[in-house]
């Protein structure tokens, strides 16, 4: 299927690694003109050869921290006067803990990184989605939304805000013709889940293949998900092909989420 991205802007926030690293990617091999945003320099510009080697075409990079608002405003200001076809905000994590023992200020920084750092970059780059004709805004939320899983109760409410979020600008932003869905991964070999196993596997004296083995035990589909199976439909629904699809959470889990 052609995406209809070719010479399209796109912009993936958290483009250095995982499902950010691996839609950047599907985004260059669909011909789109594509910018990796990221906090830590050394990591994006690894992540910019290794996408170079990959598809053949070097995206721009810029490092831009997404929960400092200085920092989006100076990524906003590259744009002045061009169309941005695509946003992903792909930058996110979670704290894995059990409820009593987070503190206020472990449930606030969670917050400020889940919740507005997606709310101020798109609110950033406003102005750059509106000049162009149908864009589309994609972010990274998790299944956990709908189906929540013990000790991760930051993420799962955070998570949760996000669909609404999402579901609003959606509503919002359809005049000026932005689409705006919500991309659900299940569970996926990312450095976020990869690092998690590992720490699981301290803890509990156990390998981290055995450790994921039984994370996976519970999934229809018997595995976790690559990130680039994900990235597949986070790029469709970046791109023009998807123009009437908006206001959508849409799970890729491998058939973890149980509810109708």
């Amino acid at each position: 299927m052609d995406l209809q991205l070719t010479g399209c802007e796109a912009l993936v926030i958290g483009g250095s690694s995982g499902i950010g690293l691996a839609t950047a990617a599907l985004l260059l091999r669909e011909g789109a003109r594509v910018t990796i945003a990221a906090r830590d320099t050394g990591r994006l510009e690894a992540a910019a050869g290794r996408l170079a080697a990959e598809t053949g075409t070097r995206p721009e990079t810029v490092a831009c921290d997404q929960s400092d608002p200085a920092q989006l405003a100076a990524l906003a200001a590259r744009y002045e006067g061009r169309r941005l076809q695509a946003l992903v905000c792909a930058a996110g994590g979670s704290h894995r803990s059990a409820f009593e023992a987070l503190t206020d200020a472990q449930w606030l920084a969670n917050y400020e990184f889940n919740i507005l750092g997606p709310v101020r970059a798109v609110r950033a780059m406003l102005p750059a989605l509106r000049r162009a004709a149908g864009a589309r805004v994609v972010l990274l939320g998790a299944v956990s939304a709908r189906q929540p899983t013990a000790h991760q109760v930051v993420s799962n409410t955070h998570k949760a805000g996000l669909l609404a979020l999402s579901k609003t600008l959606s509503l919002e932003l359809a005049p000026d013709g932005i689409g705006v869905n919500t991309v659900s991964p299940g569970r996926a070999l990312t450095p976020l889940w990869q690092g998690r196993a590992a720490a699981m596997a301290r803890d509990e004296g156990l390998t981290e293949e055995a450790v994921l083995a039984r994370v996976a035990a519970d999934i229809p589909m018997g595995r976790l998900a690559t990130p680039e199976e994900v990235a597949a439909m986070v790029a469709f629904l970046a791109a023009p092909v998807s123009a009437y699809v908006t206001g959508q959470a849409v799970a890729v889990d491998g058939g973890l989420q149980r509810g109708v």
